[in-house]
Formats: structure tokens, C-alpha cells, sequence
């Protein structure tokens, strides 16, 4: 159980009113979710959803054969179990931690308690499924129509978004994953943007270096995908005012 002067990372808690909040306090637990962990797998029944703080979350169809392709992620802007407010309850897609940090978890009845009251949190879910559908249609055109440079820059601009800093924690092998290609496409992909000056990539960690360039290098799919979740989600230009201390570690969104 959270307390009730705890300054919630993920902005789309932050956002609601007071009284919501206090309705889901008392039932939010922050879990630290290590790198590659499956939240729920394809077909499972979601018992609770993830509101991601620090952590960055991939939404990945994966086929028959094993090999898969992210569709979108989630961090501190939004949620995982969608299905649940859906009325799905079950999902087609993978959900793997990408980025290893905190996220609020709440069981799955009391966020259909608080969806089915019709207010704030309604509301705001039915914009954030908009800017899903919006992500998951513009990567199924990114991944059809743009070269594997421009893959890259764009799935490396949506985890800056969601990310502290310029560090990125991928290797070649979750980044094939992710695009859904062959690691030695990624390999080439990767060089580019290094000879370039745009990036580093040392040991699975990238450093972005010039972002500006970053955004020049992509095709517009990343910039519809960002326009349309600063349009749908206005709460994302609030910044938080002060950090989260989690057994004496700082958590900063």
C-alpha cells in the first residue's frame, strides 16, 4: 500500500483528481520489474494492469515460430491491460520489460471499478487507447514501407521518451526482436547512426548523442506517433515535482 502523500511517477495516475486517487492508492504496489520479464503472455487472462514509473514496457506479437515484432510501448504515459478496460479481459500480445524499473500494480477489479464510474479515469483511458491504436497502426506502416534505419531511429526516439536520460539498455538481438528483422541488419543499421555521430553503441548500451539528427534521420511515423499522444494525452507536459525514494533509491520519471 502506498501512503497517501507518495508522488505517483506514472503521469497518468498523476493526473487524476484527488478523490480518485485516494480510491487506488490503498490498493497500488510499486514492484521493480527487472529487464525481460513477461507481464503476460499471448492469450493470457489479465488479473492486473501496470501503470510503468520508471520502467519501459513492449507490446510484442509473437508468431507461431517464435520470432515477434513490437507493436507499441508503454512507460510513464500509460498502462498495461488495456484489454481489461476493454472488456476483453485477454490479450493477443506479449508484454516484455524492456526497460528494467518500477511500475504501480493494481488488480484488475478495482481498475474496472474505478473505469466503470464513468469519470476521469474513463476518460482518460479512452484517449490513451486512441494513441495505442494510433502507435501499433503507424509501426504496422513504418515496418511495411521504411528501411531498417529508420526503424531504428524511431523505436530509439519512443524509449527516449520514456526514458531519464540518453542511456538506453538494448542489445542487437532485443532490438531484431522488436522490429521484427535480422540481428545483422540491426548491425548495419546501428554503424550508420554511429559513423554518423548520432549515437554509441557499446556492450547492449546505446547513447544517444544527437537527438536533433535522430529525428532528421527517422521517417514521419515517429512524429505522427508524438503528435497525436501530446494532442490525446495533455497530462504528459506536467513534469513531476519531486522524485520517488524506494527503499532509499531514487526513481526519477
Amino acid at each position: 500500500m502506498l501512503e497517501t502523500s507518495t508522488v505517483l511517477l506514472n503521469k497518468m495516475l498523476a493526473s487524476l483528481p484527488a478523490g480518485v486517487q485516494n480510491r487506488l492508492l490503498p490498493h497500488l504496489e510499486l514492484e521493480l520489474l527487472p529487464l525481460g520479464k513477461v507481464l503476460c503472455e499471448s492469450g493470457d487472462t489479465m488479473r492486473n494492469v501496470y501503470f510503468p514509473a520508471t520502467a519501459i514496457v513492449s507490446l510484442l506479437y509473437v508468431m507461431e515460430n517464435g520470432s515477434s515484432a513490437e507493436i507499441s510501448v508503454v512507460g510513464c504515459e500509460g498502462l498495461i491491460g488495456i484489454a481489461l478496460f476493454m472488456g476483453g479481459g485477454s490479450t493477443p500480445n506479449q508484454a516484455l520489460v524492456r526497460g528494467a524499473g518500477y511500475a504501480y500494480r493494481l488488480h484488475g477489479q478495482k481498475f474496472k471499478d474505478e473505469c466503470n464510474r464513468h469519470g476521469e479515469l474513463m476518460m482518460i483511458m479512452l484517449r490513451y487507447t486512441q494513441v495505442l491504436f494510433t502507435q501499433m497502426s503507424q509501426t504496422a506502416v513504418c515496418n511495411r514501407h521504411h528501411s531498417i534505419v529508420q526503424q531504428l531511429c524511431r523505436l530509439l526516439l519512443l524509449s527516449l521518451d520514456r526514458s531519464a536520460d540518453n542511456h538506453l539498455a538494448m542489445t542487437q538481438e532485443l532490438i531484431a526482436n522488436m522490429l521484427g528483422v535480422r540481428r545483422e541488419g540491426v548491425t548495419e543499421a546501428a554503424g550508420k547512426l554511429q559513423k554518423l555521430g548520432i549515437i554509441e553503441y557499446s556492450r547492449g548500451r546505446i547513447t544517444v548523442l544527437n537527438r536533433s539528427e535522430l529525428e532528421r534521420q527517422c521517417c514521419e511515423c515517429y512524429a505522427v506517433v508524438k503528435g497525436e499522444t501530446s494532442r490525446l494525452l495533455p497530462y504528459l507536459a506536467q513534469r513531476p515535482s519531486q522524485c520517488l525514494r524506494t527503499g532509499g533509491a531514487r526513481a526519477d520519471c
